[in-house]
């Protein structure tokens, strides 16, 4: 599972935003960078870092030893949680795990090495696995 090494602050703020605004596309990490074919998000969503791990593995399994694998997104953001039958008040709950806001547009996997039939077959998986709606991406190719 990815979490982070060390962070600045243990327990985060919650972050309060109108569904306009998580609805609206992201500005970063939009396009296809390091591999040929990728997956990106058309909703929004919590992506926390177990389903990261496991549309991972069933991509990995997909594209066997050849295939190249990028994620890109990284659960930094820590969810907390209080104990089962704790009575309310006495402060915020410890740290449980950590988890990814995705809006619409953003590039979560990608990969390279392996024929399009593959890695759309692996990409497809991989959206299974996640909490959002996603499609199957191809790099675009600017010449000049």
């Amino acid at each position: 599972m990815l979490f982070p090494k060390k962070t600045k602050h243990r327990k985060w703020q919650v972050m309060r935003k109108s569904p306009e605004k998580l609805m609206s596309p992201d500005t970063r990490g939009i396009s296809v960078a390091f591999g040929e074919y990728g997956l990106k998000a058309t909703t929004n969503a919590r992506v926390d870092s177990n389903q990261i791990e496991a549309a991972r593995r069933v991509i990995s399994r997909t594209l066997g030893k050849t295939g190249r694998i990028w994620i890109r997104i990284f659960p930094d953001r820590p969810v907390t949680e209080k104990a089962a039958e704790v009575p309310m008040g006495k402060g915020k709950g410890d740290p449980d795990h950590f988890m990814f806001e995705v809006r619409p547009g953003r590039i979560l996997f990608e990969v390279g090495g392996v024929p399009e039939a593959v890695a759309r077959e692996a990409m497809r998986k991989a959206a299974c696995k996640l909490p959002l709606k996603a499609k199957f991406v191809r790099r675009e190719e600017t010449r000049v």
